[in-house]
């Protein structure tokens, strides 16, 4: 191929005649917005958008066809894509998956053109592309044979009358001995019938193509693709009939390269299971769920038709090495595994009876109904402490530990690190750390060296991550081989006293808090406690450190969930000083300034932005008590007017002064309803003041709420209220839609798992838009609806692109929900089941029966459910209850994470019955089960394959 750097390809001078080559791509765009070519040559850019093809709109009957054309020489070849771009050509979307692969054939003698028809390749077309498809479910058994390399034309274009067109189409589920075809309206497409129609050959990575020689006197023509079985039954593609008009009829030869994105097969669906791995229990495991665990959950996955198995969040929670690290979205590091989840017994196969007598001892001691956390903990160290004395030489001088390390050291030792150090001065606050308060890497290479006295402890930690990264590792694979994607989770937040915070402080807001606004979880919000992000100074590097920690997590899974993925698009901002989770504001957003607030007769700040105290408030809230409340923790300004002293005007130092009141005996009262009287005392305000600049507020949430709001004049109020809708509904959707188009982007192309977004709570108009853009899949909870206007979601409604799921971890087991209320249970029982009786008051399998149902019926990709809601299929699994088998409690920030399934994989494995009834409800709903091929499923969920070939669809 000639040397492309001095082309000019508008002005060749090349002796040699060039090939005219033309882009051509269907796409509607906004005022302002234009469309690009750009690709790995030097002619399209060299990669530089900056430096790409700038394409032309036309438009033809009801489409705005964007194009342009270049000169090539016969034999270029390189990988483009397409952009859009505003008019400094900066980026504002481009196409998802695979980028495309162009060869222009050296057989071309120049003068030719080559037109490429192209389609925008949008989030969702890039998903059979992802590993939970490409290499769990619709992964081949068989191996598929190039049978043609890309970028040849067997047909040649010598006649003036006719053109030569390429077919392209990709396919990644197709069963073994199938063959692709074109079929359509012009001779050379068989006329509709299959055995005169056009066979495609196989040019690699699920891609599909063969040319033909079409008289231009045939065009326009219609045209579909079909699956071709080995026995010979047809099964054509879904959907109209594709057409293709030529655009202009030149006196050059033509060919045309039709890409026509993916077989239009009927939506792939499948069901999962979720279930934290601490709650899982097995006869092997010492105390709590173990990733080897994963092997026996497959199996019961696979037997029961279920092809995804969930997780909640595994990495390394041990910030306080105490039962508060339970909380497993609080994370120590988002690299480290949990050492909670290591099985002692699998760490050499040459233990010492003493120490497997140990390990038997402790199976038996921690065999409870819920977890032990500390206890567990504390046993699996000090076993595995034993082992790796014994041990440790030869591990940390093995290969393979040898090539654990060197691609992960760059985590690795400032895990070992932090975790020396938080023992050693008993904190994981490393502002509490003296010099090691500051993260170098000269002191890093000190504190881990070879020569220091404390080395054997850094090295402890690495051979404990190893062996996690092991074990887990042959979980994974073994879920791969056996059909079943491993979805992990991934935690919106880390820990403020968190190894990442250490060493990537600038990366985060340490001085604010992570939270919720009020939702259908916690009607004062939350407060997870984690510093927000510095995304501007994430953006400086391409967000490498996200890049980093999806890049991990895809060693292991296949799919992930966002946690919270609103706060890509914005996040609740708390001050550091907040408890809770009522008082905060979005970042980013666009805050109510004083001169906007002053032009609609806004201007008393400090009464509006300061909790707004009445005695008689105080007189209502406390009654009797009130006199001992103002003396501590007020100062009376005006008459019957207070304000909060200096020591105790946050949340942070109210609790602090009740605690100690109540250590000296001082308070008469319940110390926790004081505290939240008094918190909502200091949360009376209307408008929270921006505190990095004194002319910017931000309406508090449900500001009508408070008494400082009702002590409004009606114009101020009238006022307040259309402000306080503008903020939270209206003025931030483009800004938070563009927020999430830079930040998402980035964690989506970091590695090649299916994401899937926690979207539940407030949600912006923006919101899913840019999720279906993106091809991330939503998740649907019927007890919480989308719509405001009903009151339990209808999962026949729901789109393909979900998660559809009667619970979750985060709010009552289906049981639980059912049981805890009565009116809501006679509404259900009407209004969904459509029976005007009394409900029964206990869940009975008849109920769960109907509930997931519903779910495996929906149009979701995915129906995936809590164990605990498919063992209440079955009356023996129910005994316990229900408010037993709840995992979190979002209204207590000090929920203990302990629920255990109070039966053994090992058990459930053996119970046919219960697996015959979750795997009959799946398969007769039309999901895919594991056991039957990619394109067996595609066929039958077609609803009709049109056997010998001669029915033509839609002609």
């Amino acid at each position: 191929m000639m040397n492309l750097g001095s082309l000019s390809l508008s002005t060749s001078k090349s002796s040699k005649p060039m090939v005219s080559l033309s882009f051509s791509i269907p796409y509607f765009t906004h005022w302002g917005e234009s469309l690009l070519v750009c690709g790995s040559a030097p002619g399209l850019g060299s990669g530089n958008v900056k430096k790409g093809l700038l394409l032309k709109p036309s438009q033809h009957d009801d489409q705005l066809i964007w194009s342009g054309s270049v000169s090539v020489p016969p034999g270029f070849s390189c990988d483009y894509c397409y952009y859009v771009v505003d008019d400094s050509k900066n980026v504002l979307r481009s196409e998802f998956g695979m980028k495309r692969k162009l060869v222009v054939p050296e057989t071309l003698i120049g003068g030719e053109s080559v037109q490429l028809r192209d389609l925008w390749q949008t989030g969702d077309q890039a998903l059979p592309f992802r590993s939970a498809f490409k290499d769990v479910i619709f992964h081949q058994s068989f191996e598929m044979k190039v049978e043609k390399p890309l970028g040849v034309f067997e047909n040649k274009s010598d006649q003036d009358d006719s053109v030569v067109v390429q077919f392209k189409i990709c396919c990644p589920d197709i069963g073994e001995g199938t063959s692709i075809y074109v079929l359509g309206t012009p001779t050379k497409l068989g006329k509709w019938k299959v055995e005169n129609g056009l066979r495609l050959n196989y040019v690699d990575d699920s891609i599909w193509e063969a040319d033909c020689l079409i008289p231009k006197a045939d065009f326009p023509i219609k045209y579909r693709y079909c699956k071709v079985q080995k026995e010979g039954s047809i099964g054509f593609e879904s959907g109209g009939n594709r057409e293709l008009s030529l655009h202009s009829i030149g006196s050059k030869q033509e060919y045309i390269v039709m890409s026509d994105g993916l077989f239009r097969a009927m939506p792939w669906r499948g069901a999962g299971v979720a279930v934290p791995m601490f709650s899982v229990r097995s006869e092997d495991d010492v105390g709590v769920g173990e990733f080897l665990d994963l092997k026996l959950l497959v199996d019961w996955s696979v037997d029961s038709g279920l092809h995804l198995v969930q997780l909640l969040p595994v990495n390394d929670t041990s910030v306080h090495k105490m039962w508060w690290d339970s909380y497993p979205y609080s994370s120590l590091s988002v690299f480290a595994l949990h050492p909670l989840y290591l099985r002692v017994q699998a760490l050499s196969e040459c233990l010492p009876d003493a120490i497997k007598e140990e390990i038997e001892k402790a199976k038996k001691q921690l065999d409870k109904k819920d977890v032990d956390y500390e206890a567990t903990m504390e046993s699996k160290l000090s076993i595995a402490k034993k082992i790796f004395d014994l041990e440790k030489d030869q591990t940390l001088n093995s290969s393979s530990f040898q090539k654990f390390f060197s691609e992960n050291e760059g985590w690795l030792k400032p895990y070992a690190a932090f975790c020396f150090l938080r023992d050693f001065f008993e904190t994981s606050d490393h502002s509490q750390w003296g010099t090691f308060s500051d993260y170098t890497e000269d002191k890093l290479e000190k504190l881990i060296s070879m020569d220091s006295l404390h080395y054997n402890t850094i090295c402890f930690h690495y051979y404990i991550q190893y062996h996690l990264h092991v074990q887990l590792s042959e979980a994974s694979e073994y879920a791969r081989k056996r059909g079943v994607v491993l979805k992990g989770d991934l935690p919106i937040g880390v820990d403020r006293n968190s190894v990442d915070t250490w060493v990537y402080r600038n990366l985060f807001r340490m001085n604010t808090s992570t939270g919720a606004p009020p939702d259908y979880f916690d009607k004062n919000g939350q407060n997870w406690g984690f510093p927000t992000y510095n995304w501007e100074e994430m953006s400086k590097d391409n967000y490498a450190w996200w890049r980093a920690r999806l890049t991990q997590m895809g060693k292991y899974f296949t799919a992930y969930r966002i946690d919270h993925i609103l706060g890509f698009f914005r996040i609740w901002e708390l001050p550091a000083h907040a408890m809770t989770g009522l008082v905060g504001k979005f970042r980013p957003s666009i805050p109510l300034s004083q001169e906007e607030l002053e032009k609609e007769g806004i201007w008393d700040f400090d009464r509006l932005s300061k909790p707004y105290v009445q005695k008689k408030f105080l007189e209502e809230t406390f009654g009797d008590f009130w006199p001992f409340i103002a003396s501590n923790f007020l100062n009376e300004t005006q008459k019957d007017l207070y304000e909060f002293k200096e020591d105790c005007n946050t949340e942070k130092k109210i609790a602090a002064k009740l605690k100690s009141l109540a250590e000296k005996s001082l308070l008469l009262e319940n110390e926790d309803k004081v505290r939240r009287d008094v918190f909502d005392i200091l949360r009376n305000v209307v408008l929270i003041k921006d505190p990095e600049d004194a002319r910017k507020f931000y309406p508090r949430f449900n500001l009508e709420d408070t008494s400082s709001f009702q002590d409004l004049d009606d114009h101020s109020k009238n006022v307040l209220k259309r402000l306080y809708y503008d903020y939270y509904f209206q003025r931030q959707e483009d800004l938070w839609r563009k927020n999430a188009l830079k930040t998402l982007p980035a964690l989506l192309n970091s590695s090649n798992m299916l994401a899937c977004g926690e979207d539940l709570g407030l949600i912006p108009s923006c919101v899913h838009p840019v999720m279906q853009e993106l091809g991330l899949v939503g998740l649907r909870i019927q007890r919480m609806p989308s719509e405001s206007d009903v009151k339990f979601g209808i999962p026949s409604n729901y789109g393909y692109m979900t998660v559809c799921a009667p619970s979750c971890h985060d709010c009552s087991t289906l049981r639980a929900w059912w049981e805890e209320d009565e009116e809501r249970r006679q509404h259900y029982f009407k209004e969904v089941i459509g029976v005007d009786e009394i409900p029964p008051s206990q869940c009975v399998p008849e109920i769960t029966h109907f509930i997931l149902r519903q779910h495996v019926e929906a149009p979701s990709m995915w129906a995936i459910f809590p164990l605990q809601d498919m063992m209440a299929l079955k009356e023996e699994y129910t005994t316990r209850p229900a408010t037993e088998e709840t995992i979190n409690d979002p209204t207590n920030p000090k929920h203990y994470w302990r629920y255990r399934v109070h039966v053994t994989l090992d058990s459930l494995i053996k119970d046919t019955d219960l697996k015959s009834t979750i795997k009959n409800l799946v398969s007769s709903s039309g999901r895919s089960v594991p056991g039957s091929t990619a394109g067996e499923d595609n066929n039958k969920n077609q609803g009709e394959v049109i056997a010998n070939g001669s029915t033509k669809p839609n002609p």
